[in-house]
């Protein structure tokens, strides 16, 4: 008789190239069939083009906590939000950007195009750097198969795809992760080959993760310990290393700091203090302890999501796959919870997916060896055409259609006031709902609703109060207004105001599609620009 098939197996990692030589270990790098170069350069056309889809309005701290304060650095205006004024945010993040901008001006290309367009440029270089890491700390773990089929994850992944380019601290850090995790010893198969200047380089950019964002050093704890656990030379790694380097990356971030406030600020303690002492961060909204693991984590792995958690099953990488558990629980016990807070672990879930996809490929992945050929074949091309027609869609809808018009509407404000039409607008929306200057960029007076958190449980903000009664508040408010030529409302609010536009001779100029739904409340489905007509 015959003998029973056997049953669905992945491949061993013999079969799935997985490293064996030194010199991989020491820094080779698998590139089917290309230099690393080509990669790079792959991937940097990817994401400059991915720079340029996205036109849509994601996180305030994208514009207010970056190329906000780069504008304020280098043109001398721009709004410093209360952060920036109780010391709770660092300058060396904003200072890439003042670094653009600097030479956007130097150069005479400082358009209202290039300016909303060249920062996310600019981050499209950080954001192939941390591609092609990944590609190579894939191919360090799993072998080139495997790293081919997570970069076309990376790329494909919706979620990064929206978030990648945009210039929020947590891009940058997410970047910064990738490339020190390539370099960390207790990372690597091979642990006892890794040349003795790889743990140097990993602290240094790991120290400066927690520089940029001092939360970061949720991710280096784990990481450090591991190392700690598994090296030799325990008291090397603590005093000889750790400390140094963290001790000069402290000091270098404080110097600057200190600098720019024109006073001594100790930032990492300010903002530890706010958002984890005080749990300060809780004013801008709370959810339960576990939306990370239920709802925000998984919408960002989307589709990847089975494949990601089957590859991490089969791969038995505890190390890595612990690091995502780690962080996930780590942020569950924060009350505020955002999706950009754990983006820097987004990219090793989806190495796991590349490890399914690669495995998929062999014909042991087959229930039936007679069938091995015909049956792989059909299972890999239903895989791509299943995460691309789930991704894809998805990622140009977020990038160019979901709130897009608080981009579109400082885009017509900035050409306007070339042309010498605004004098002074006032936004009568929730605070933070557009960028401000470093996209209108002429200086002239401009005013939102302040939401400066107040100290006090339950005291109501500007935004608030505005939204609570639209009408009531802009009434009040216009007692003693200095009379804008513009004021940027949402079509929400504009219903509510009409009679009181209309009444202080003011008409509509402008109209830019918003969005299809609402997000948290009501359906916000238009920006609209309203022109003082009395003069």
């Amino acid at each position: 008789m015959r003998q029973r098939q056997k049953t669905a197996t992945l491949p061993d990692k013999n079969k799935m190239e997985f490293p064996s030589s030194n010199d991989r270990d020491e820094k080779r790098i698998s590139l089917f069939d290309m230099s690393s170069m080509r990669i790079f350069l792959l991937c940097l056309t990817v994401r400059i083009i991915n720079s340029l889809l996205v036109q849509t309005y994601f996180n305030p701290d994208e514009h207010w906590q970056a190329l906000e304060v780069a504008h304020h650095i280098v043109f001398g205006y721009g709004h410093l939000t209360w952060e920036w004024k109780t010391g709770i945010r660092g300058y060396l993040h904003p200072l890439l950007f003042a670094l653009l901008y600097k030479v956007l001006a130097l150069l005479h290309l400082d358009s209202p195009w290039l300016m909303m367009k060249a920062p996310r440029m600019f981050q499209s270089i950080f954001a192939a750097i941390g591609d092609l890491y990944l590609y190579k700390f894939s191919d360090i773990l799993f072998g080139n198969q495997v790293a081919r089929w997570t970069l076309f994850s990376q790329l494909a992944n919706w979620f990064l795809f929206f978030s990648y380019t945009r210039t929020l601290s947590n891009s940058l850090e997410t970047v910064l992760t990738v490339v020190s995790l390539y370099y960390w010893p207790c990372m690597r198969v091979n642990y006892g080959r890794v040349p003795s200047t790889s743990r140097k380089l990993a602290l240094i950019i790991a120290a400066l993760a927690c520089a940029i964002r001092p939360t970061s050093a949720i991710t280096w704890t784990y990481v450090g310990l591991l190392e700690l656990y598994m090296t030799s030379d325990k008291l090397k790694f603590v005093f000889l290393e750790v400390a140094p380097i963290g001790i000069l990356m402290f000091a270098v971030a404080f110097l600057f700091d200190c600098m720019i406030y024109g006073s001594w600020v100790l930032v990492p303690y300010n903002f530890l203090k706010f958002n984890f002492l005080s749990s300060g961060g809780d004013y801008y909204g709370t959810h339960r302890w576990h939306w990370y693991f239920t709802q925000g984590f998984p919408a960002m792995l989307f589709s990847f999501l089975p494949f990601s958690v089957a590859g991490f099953m089969y791969s038995k990488q505890w190390k890595i796959g612990g690091l995502i558990g780690w962080v996930l629980g780590v942020y569950s016990l924060l009350g505020h919870k955002e999706f950009r807070f754990v983006l820097h672990v987004l990219p090793i879930a989806l190495m796991f997916a590349g490890y399914l996809l690669a495995a998929m490929k062999t014909p042991d992945f087959s229930i039936h060896k007679s069938q091995a050929g015909s049956n792989t074949k059909w299972k890999m091309q239903l895989a791509i055409f299943f995460l691309l027609a789930t991704n894809i869609p998805m990622a140009l809808y977020m990038s160019l259609v979901h709130q897009r018009g608080s981009e579109d509407v400082m885009l017509f404000l900035s050409r306007e006031a070339s042309k010498g039409e605004v004098s002074r607008v006032l936004f009568l929306m929730p605070c933070h709902a557009t960028p401000y200057y470093s996209a209108l960029h002429h200086n002239l007076p401009m005013r939102f609703l302040d939401c400066t958190p107040s100290g006090e449980s339950g005291t109501p903000d500007e935004s608030d109060l505005f939204l609570m009664d639209p009408s009531g508040f802009a009434s009040a408010f216009a007692k003693n207004w200095s009379l804008p030529s513009h004021i940027v409302l949402f079509n929400s609010e504009e219903k509510l105001l009409k009679d009181f536009l209309v009444s202080h001779s003011f008409a509509e100029v402008k109209r830019f599609f918003h969005a299809h739904f609402k997000v948290d409340r009501d359906l916000q489905a238009s920006v609209v620009v309203y022109a003082f007509m009395g003069w």
